[in-house]
């Protein structure tokens, strides 16, 4: 559905030229939710507002549904817009129109009558679930329904993409999950290809089927989100994923020197993280049984990612020495399973 290849985007400033986006080439496809994920500044959303040519490549080529967007211009490229919708963080809407005008207004130029308009509004407002809101105007409403509104706005040209500027960031985390969820019911219902730009792991986690990575204008990791997030290349990467996670919070109560990780003579402290979308093997209670060790979990991580668990454990391992080392040893030989030993009380 969509091709980028090479895209360079770069701004003049008084110290010379500033290069936003570095000569990126993705590859989106039709009906997936596709996430890029960066911190602040890594030109993410750049990126995607050169998909729509809100910001017009230096150089490289933008393909939407096999259309060269790059080589459009003027009416052709308006008409081009209108399938591709787009909502951002801060909704957008326009204050003195009510809900129903606000989702009316890219209806105005395409030459609809009044009743196809209402009812265009009316089927639109049913599939956001706000009905009810008409007639409000965006001050009454929370920062969810005007998210709905916008979102609205944007599917009423009947886009084939919707692209989602940091959309959730404004929203607190369960309003953030109902707009999720409602995203997830438009790409299955309408078969809508999603690009969601955002720093925020969590919304990557439960939308997106596949992520792309940021860092200074350039993509330094793609692919599904569950290989990603399980086995990450590189070390922004990592750092992401450490953010959300509560196993690396076990490396700043061993500093603490805390007594939830204080070890006895022969315990090692282990940090057991998931690789695999098959983990059905009960790995703790198999190392337990198979060596005659004991198994004491600190705390978990475990959640569903792309259908399949991922995360991890950390765990003291107790016994005779021979025999927690024979654990450690076949431990790594487990494909399912990457182990790490934190503190070894030798």
């Amino acid at each position: 559905m969509i091709e980028l290849t090479n895209i360079v985007k770069e701004y003049q400033g008084a110290g010379g030229a500033f290069r936003a986006v570095n000569d990126v080439t993705l590859t989106i496809q039709t009906g997936e939710v596709f996430g890029i994920i960066g911190y602040s500044g890594a030109g993410k959303s750049t990126l995607v507002r050169c998909i729509n040519l809100l910001e017009r490549p230096t150089s490289g080529t933008v393909r939407v549904d096999g259309r060269d967007v790059t080589a459009l211009t003027g009416a052709e490229l308006r008409r081009e817009r209108q399938s591709i919708g787009i909502i951002f963080q801060h909704f957008n809407l326009f204050p003195s129109r009510t809900v129903a005008q606000n989702v009316a207004f890219p209806l105005a130029k395409l030459g609809l009558s009044r009743e196809e308009i209402d009812a265009r509004v009316t089927e639109l407002l049913a599939l956001v679930e706000l009905s009810d809101k008409a007639a409000a105007y965006p001050e009454q409403l929370s920062g969810g329904q005007k998210q709905r509104v916008a979102i609205a706005r944007a599917l009423a040209t009947r886009p084939s993409v919707l692209l989602c500027d940091e959309a959730t960031s404004a929203l607190d985390p369960t309003t953030t999950h109902s707009i999720l969820s409602l995203l997830k019911q438009l790409n299955r219902d309408l078969g809508l290809t999603i690009v969601v730009i955002t720093h925020q792991m969590n919304v990557v986690k439960e939308i997106c089927d596949r992520v792309a990575v940021m860092e200074r204008g350039r993509v330094i990791e793609s692919g599904p989100v569950y290989d990603v997030f399980a086995n990450p290349s590189h070390e922004l990467t990592r750092e992401f994923i450490s953010s959300t996670s509560t196993l690396t919070r076990v490396n700043e109560l061993v500093a603490e020197g805390s007594p939830v990780v204080a070890l006895r003579p022969g315990e090692v402290l282990v940090r057991l993280n998931y690789q695999r979308r098959d983990v059905n093997e009960p790995i703790i209670s198999s190392i337990s049984r198979s060596f005659d060790i004991d198994v004491n979990i600190i705390f978990a991580d475990v959640e569903v990612v792309a259908d399949a668990p991922i995360g991890g454990t950390v765990a003291i391992l107790s016994g005779t020495r021979d025999r927690v080392d024979a654990a450690l040893a076949y431990l790594p030989q487990n494909e399912n399973v990457r182990v790490e030993v934190i503190a070894d009380a030798r």
